[in-house]
């Protein structure tokens, strides 16, 4: 199977999806249910996920799909996969609903258990961070493109991205090992990003997360030249119940401790 994708290509599905999304959040009624793990769900998830399976199943017809909202897939079908995408089609919709800008739409490609390629879209702030793991990653604000990590010299104190909604006292004691001086705050996967673009060193997750969550921005930290570490190990994808143990995710040039 042709594991090459197009990065332009999915940026545009998301930036499509994301106007799916947004079409709801101007609204009036965002119509919240909950799921069966009483997770929140709006009308922009199921919106944004008809609009990237579609356009996925068009481009790419010979690559599988898993999404958040449509992963019904037996892991007798899925086991036998080394590559497909991964799907997210609104991370962040506790942020959605408070509506303060800070969740996004997201699709990555895993091959071989590992994202290969990722783009993750924030459709209120115009922000897109993509890359892959052979060309390296970008972020993309209201149109603007540059390269990412950034270099930032000046700053020689290490700082750690922190959830806006998931915040854990248990993280503390990692973030020490790390020499971490400072925090900032953000939904979504773009916490992922801050240490991806060099704004973050260190983001520390003890919760549990789904691999849909983390994937897309994974690819975008590897592209990056950081890591997502799981029990001492990159973390793997297309798991047995396709959920995450906690993680620690870094920015190039950090090394990890354990």
């Amino acid at each position: 199977m042709n594991t090459d994708v197009s990065i332009p290509q999915l940026s545009d599905i998301a930036r499509r999806a994301g106007r799916a999304v947004m079409e709801v959040y101007e609204g009036e009624n965002i119509a919240v249910t909950n799921k069966d793990d009483d997770s929140p769900l709006t009308r922009a998830d199921t919106a944004s996920h008809a609009v990237i399976v579609r356009e996925l199943a068009e481009a790419y017809p010979d690559i599988p799909i898993i999404s958040e909202e449509g992963k019904g897939v037996p892991l007798s079908v899925r086991s036998t996969w080394r590559v497909f995408f991964l799907v997210d089609p609104l991370d962040g919709t506790k942020e959605f609903i408070r509506r303060n800008g800070e969740f996004t739409v997201n699709i990555a490609l895993v091959v071989d258990r590992l994202p290969a390629a990722g783009v993750v879209f924030a459709p209120v702030i115009d922000l897109l961070y993509a890359g892959t793991v052979n060309d390296g990653a970008f972020r993309e604000e209201r149109g603007v493109q540059e390269s990412i990590p950034r270099k930032n010299p000046e700053r020689n104190d290490r700082v750690a991205v922190r959830s806006r909604s998931h915040a854990d006292p248990a993280e503390e004691e990692i973030l020490s090992r790390y020499g971490v001086v400072d925090t900032v705050s953000m939904g979504s996967s773009l916490k992922f990003c801050l240490v991806a673009d060099g704004t973050a060193d260190i983001y520390v997750r003890s919760g549990p997360t789904y691999e849909w969550d983390t994937a897309a921005a994974h690819a975008v930290v590897r592209a990056a030249g950081g890591r997502v570490v799981s029990d001492g190990e990159e973390l793997l994808y297309n798991k047995e119940t396709l959920l995450n143990s906690g993680f620690i995710c870094l920015g190039r040039g950090i090394d990890f401790v354990g």
